[in-house]
């Protein structure tokens, strides 16, 4: 397993090229942009089911834990759920800012509501004026069905531009606990769904979020069957994730799967510290995992 160097544990950090460079592929704003204002109740009761409080931190804290953990780079997810929760979103035009303020650190994909009827010229918007590098989809929150023959125009358009895109996979306590789940349908997080999105737009680049749980393998089969879809560990300690999953991971998945937190639900040392803890790869496999995969997927 790496370990951080001394000297890596700073600001103003510079890896060397045989040093790790750990890229974290599933990040969200430690701000009250998300965890306030875009999660709402919804977001309390996840809080809940992570045993954590609803603080919140500036970026300037985020990055300088990101690089006491060793990890050079993070992918800073929008969101928009508006239609489905009426929470307002992080916009496309928020993400870029801080991306704007940490170039370095942050690659930033746009958050677009598919049930906005300008959901494709705000997809647009994103990757031409804004210059951001791909979208995140959760579709527990947002309340729809990908496969949907009515979110093809989106998945094209997507597609045309170029850019990956990040969908939910399996479960979510976004809402666990509350009477009726707050009205979220775990159902769209079935990675199925992604399926049928992947097999009629081969050229989009799918990566699909989390172990998938309780369709842990489904997701395998997916993303063995198709060449266009990949997958992160985000949202789970390695100690909780299936033992097929890791199996994989490290055998025939092992150039499709990528190194994810969750930010700020699962904070990185605490991820790496299980992950060093409960797996036993060969130096090759964790390059892969950690960094190596996400750099090829994000073309960094």
């Amino acid at each position: 397993m790496w370990l951080v160097p001394e000297e890596s544990m700073m600001l103003d950090i510079d890896f060397p090229s045989d040093e790790p460079r750990f890229i974290d592929t599933h990040a969200h704003q430690p701000t009250s942009e998300f965890l306030e204002d875009a999660g709402g109740e919804m977001m309390g009761d996840a809080a809940g089911k992570f045993g954590t409080d609803l603080e919140t931190w500036g970026f300037d804290e985020m990055v300088e834990e990101y690089h006491e953990a060793g990890i050079r780079h993070a992918v800073l997810l929008g969101w928009d759920a508006e239609t489905n929760t009426g929470n307002p979103p992080v916009t496309s035009e928020y993400v870029a800012e801080v991306r704007d303020e940490y170039p370095d650190f942050f690659t930033g994909f746009a958050g677009i509501d598919p049930l906005k009827d300008d959901c494709v010229e705000s997809a647009e918007r994103a990757i031409e004026d804004l210059d951001l590098s791909g979208f995140k989809f959760q579709q527990i929150a947002q309340g729809f069905d990908p496969s949907a023959p009515e979110h093809d125009p989106l998945w094209n358009t997507i597609e045309d531009l170029g850019v990956p895109v990040v969908f939910h996979g399996g479960n979510s306590t976004l809402g666990a606990g509350s009477p009726g789940g707050r009205g979220l349908r775990i159902e769209h997080g079935n990675p199925m769904l992604i399926d049928d999105v992947a097999a009629r737009f081969p050229d989009l680049q799918i990566l699909l979020a989390h172990p998938a749980f309780p369709w842990e393998k489904e997701q395998l089969a997916i993303c063995q069957q198709k060449g266009n879809v990949y997958m992160d560990l985000s949202g789970w300690l390695p100690k909780y994730i299936d033992d097929q999953v890791l199996h994989y991971a490290g055998t025939v998945l092992k150039d499709k799967v990528m190194f994810g937190t969750d930010y700020p639900m699962i904070r990185p040392q605490t991820w790496l510290e299980s992950f060093a803890e409960h797996t036993d790869y060969p130096e090759e496999v964790e390059r892969k995992l950690l960094w190596e995969n996400a750099e090829a997927f994000l073309g960094l």
